[in-house]
């Protein structure tokens, strides 16, 4: 979910520019703000103080905004009026139009709201302590990969006479060849490629505020030295790395790339490949885990690398066991 103006704005409401329930009504729900100034101020600061990400904030502002407009819906005009078996029917309404994911995120986004609510002495209890989200067990990750003549097809396919061709190959590159995740390589800086010694480094800003380092693979240095050069903009250490285009004109803003652009971007130079439809911005992530393991490098190094908490994750992305297990099902000679 991206952030939009409403979920942004929670910051500054929370930091007194909203003095009132009745001035905050665009972002209180209306069971929230029936609470009163209190609820309302508790509501806002959850947002604004509990949750650094703004992707995060933006997820679980609309996902709260959504139980709560269901709980008017059926008729809850009181936050002490909802109680757990009200939680339990809006979840398992959630999951008929729902991936398990989701609805396990907006039960996370409910729950620890109630937590900061009764933290607040706003709610006496959380209703949503003792519901139960959806069980999910997952041992292969659904994001699709490339083979690696795909990814080197991609690549090779950018038109890299263009300004903007040489951005793309390198942003791609970028989330390749260091396990990027789309918002940590689109909000880097000039200065988060850098030399150390003799190699060339990156630096990644990951989720919860983590500073990911790693050695540069000498392909993304050769694209990125090309793009730099091209742009411009090397000495220009605290801009944008990956910028935006000017329309159609070729031409670079000052603004970074937002991760929508990047996916949009992503489709199109797919596309244009001949690859699948399908493919989004965590392939390239993907891509570059299963082909760093297919040639011999160890779950452990790839966990560290890809700045992942645990191996389970970093083995979601790998699917080196993908073509043995089709191997073994031709065995069966029938």
């Amino acid at each position: 979910m991206e952030s939009d103006p409403k979920s942004t704005a929670l910051v500054t409401a929370a930091g007194g520019a909203v003095r009132s329930s009745a001035a905050a009504s665009d972002l209180v729900p209306a069971i929230v703000g029936s609470a009163g100034d209190k609820a309302s101020r508790h509501y806002l600061e959850f947002f604004a103080i509990t949750i650094d990400n703004p992707n995060t904030r933006a997820a679980y502002f609309h996902a709260c905004r959504r139980f709560f407009a269901w709980c008017e819906h059926k008729g809850l005009d009181e936050l002490v009026a909802i109680e757990p078996m009200h939680v339990a029917a809006y979840i398992r309404a959630l999951g008929k139009d729902f991936e398990k994911p989701t609805v396990k995120q907006h039960l996370a986004a409910i729950r620890i709201l109630f937590d900061w609510l009764v933290v607040g002495q706003v709610v006496a209890i959380n209703p949503a302590h003792s519901v139960r989200g959806p069980k999910r067990a997952v041992k292969r990750g659904k994001t699709p990969v490339l083979m690696a003549d795909e990814a080197r097809k991609l690549l090779d396919s950018i038109d890299v006479t263009t300004l903007v061709g040489l951005r793309d190959r390198a942003l791609i590159g970028m989330m390749t060849y260091s396990f990027a995740r789309v918002s940590a390589a689109a909000a880097m800086r000039v200065e988060d490629y850098y030399a150390t010694g003799k190699r060339w480094w990156v630096r990644l800003h990951e989720k919860g505020g983590k500073r990911h380092e790693m050695p540069c693979h000498h392909n993304l240095e050769a694209y990125l030295d090309a793009y730099l050069q091209a742009a411009g903009i090397l000495d220009a250490k605290k801009s944008p790395l990956f910028r935006s285009a000017r329309g159609r004109t070729g031409e670079l803003t000052e603004l970074a790339m937002h991760r929508v652009d990047v996916w949009h971007m992503i489709r199109r130079r797919g596309k244009d490949a001949g690859l699948s439809p399908d493919i989004c911005c965590h392939t390239f992530r993907a891509t570059g885990i299963t082909a760093y393991l297919d040639n011999g490098g160890s779950l452990e190094k790839a966990q560290l690398m890809a700045a992942h908490e645990s191996p389970r994750t970093t083995k979601l992305y790998d699917r080196t066991g993908d073509e043995i297990t089709l191997d073994e099902v031709e065995r069966i000679a029938i």
